[in-house]
């Protein structure tokens, strides 16, 4: 199954599970509830995801007399592929990372911590620079925010018609099994929507990671700073990490961190390297 198909099924599969527990919580104007929170985060998303997510990471704009090879690098990338010139950021953070902003091409930023220029080089920041705009070119960050705003209103629905179950609310509340029914709806619901998630976020990272290697000519800049981003982020602390930015950063910024990275929305680093080896061979 292509990429495509299979982030459209799920993030199909999202929005089911919301209008389908609106459905039960109140009938037709559950429904309608579901839809309109569904639409109105979709809508703040869409405009505001960028600027929340920027604001959160305290990143800070630069320009080319600030940052002369940041700048210079993308430049390098966005000319071959295409693609207009994004905002550039850099966030004061030792731990290695980088993601990218923003709901199309012609309104993108990327941003870096501090560290990851500190920690790599060239080549490798070269590669983590193809992915984000990879993630760009393949409007994955727009994918990522519905998907992200679709989950946290689920996850709010899913609370109110848990309470609403084990407390009389609702309808049909005995045909839902009262207690049993309400916890189904608090703790089964949204951890399917977290798996979802997870699906969605992981299929667009091979796909970033593979269009980042064909960006930059050479899969190994890319691998190389996998290695690195795998060990910094196991050891340096992220101090404004935040669950709900977490997808959007080329490495999980809780690696390593017990339950948190059980559910990581990145796939395995030895998986990604091993496939970026794999391309070594076909390029």
């Amino acid at each position: 199954m292509g990429n495509w198909m299979k982030t459209t099924l799920l993030l199909g599969l999202l929005t089911g599970l919301l209008l389908w527990i609106g459905e039960l919580m109140g009938g037709r104007q559950g429904l309608v509830l579901a839809r309109g929170m569904a639409g109105l985060m979709n809508l703040v998303a869409y405009f505001f995801s960028d600027k929340i997510a920027l604001a959160m990471h305290r990143a800070k704009p630069v320009d080319e007399a600030q940052a002369p090879d940041l700048y210079a690098m993308v430049a390098e990338l966005t000319q071959r592929g295409g693609m207009p010139m994004p905002r550039l950021y850099l966030i004061p953070e030792a731990q290695p990372n980088a993601f990218a902003t923003g709901r199309s091409p012609s309104h993108a930023a990327v941003a870096v911590t501090e560290g990851l220029l500190r920690a790599m080089d060239r080549e490798e920041v070269k590669g983590v620079l193809a992915h984000e705009l990879t993630h760009v070119m393949n409007r994955d960050i727009l994918i990522s925010s519905v998907a992200a705003t679709l989950a946290g209103a689920l996850t709010v629905l899913a609370r109110m018609a848990g309470y609403a179950v084990m407390f009389g609310g609702g309808r049909d509340r005995d045909d839902r099994g009262g207690g049993l029914g309400g916890l189904f709806f608090m703790i089964v619901a949204p951890f399917a929507a977290l798996l979802i998630q997870m699906a969605i976020s992981r299929s667009r990272e091979f796909a970033a990671d593979a269009g980042a290697a064909r960006l930059v000519g050479n899969p190994m800049g890319l691998a190389a700073a996998l290695r690195k981003l795998g060990a910094y982020s196991a050891r340096v602390p992220m101090v404004s990490a935040q669950a709900t930015t977490a997808h959007m950063m080329i490495a999980n910024p809780f690696s390593g961190r017990g339950l948190m990275n059980l559910f990581s929305t990145h796939p395995p680093m030895e998986e990604r390297i091993a496939r970026l080896e794999a391309m070594v061979g076909r390029m």
